[in-house]
């Protein structure tokens, strides 16, 4: 079963997604027949490397409210994440470009470091709040994940793997993805969002005898 999987690092409802995925995939016991792959999908192309600004001012400014109603909005999402063990603290967050933490995990794909480099960008951002657009911090999180930081840092000033981020970001639009996170299973079935656990509990188990 391959599943592919389009998100980006400071998507806040793909690391919920992701979450939503493992838990099915270990509930409906295929886990093991299950082939994960990871797909760039970039939120805001235009957003500088770093930022002073806060999560909550850039929401306020996008959407034209106070700072206090864009705190209720982040409210409720914070609360999805900690229905599957995440805990957010939207306060802490800055707007951060993933184009090179998405370079960054292509190339430890290539070290079949994929599923660890993924889980700890999301886990670097959401819940310890770095600066993931920070080619230093992208540096320790390779080192983190395992891989060498001096290749990794080749890398990340180099600008390898960019085409294969363009690519998928190409493929998300062939495919006519308009949010993330987007899940295809085998090709044939899709799920948009972090839907209910049952959602994609019930798509699971229907490749999974259909391939039976």
């Amino acid at each position: 079963m391959k599943i592919e999987v389009w998100s980006d690092y400071v998507c806040p409802f793909c690391y919920i997604g992701k979450r939503k995925l493992e838990n099915a995939l270990k509930k409906t016991g295929l886990g093991e027949r299950a082939e994960v792959i990871f797909k760039s999908y970039e939120l805001d192309p235009q957003s500088p490397e770093t930022s002073g600004e806060s999560m909550v001012s850039v929401l306020a400014r996008k959407y034209g409210t106070t700072e206090a109603q864009a705190e209720g909005m982040t409210a409720s999402v914070a609360a999805a994440a900690q229905e599957v063990g995440l805990e957010y603290n939207f306060s802490k967050m800055r707007p951060a470009n993933t184009f090179s933490a998405h370079r960054l995990a292509k190339w430890a794909e290539e070290k079949e470091k994929a599923a660890v480099m993924s889980e700890n960008l999301l886990h670097a951002y959401f819940i310890e709040n770095r600066e993931i657009g920070s080619k230093a911090v992208l540096a320790d999180i390779a080192e983190e994940t395992g891989l060498d930081r001096k290749e990794a840092e080749a890398v990340l000033e180099s600008g390898r793997y960019g085409d294969a981020v363009r690519a998928d970001v190409e493929e998300a639009r062939q495919l006519g993805v308009q949010g993330v996170p987007f899940f295809v299973i085998n090709r044939k079935y899709a799920i948009s969002g972090a839907q209910p656990d049952e959602a994609f509990e019930q798509a699971l188990r229907k490749v999974a005898e259909e391939e039976s």
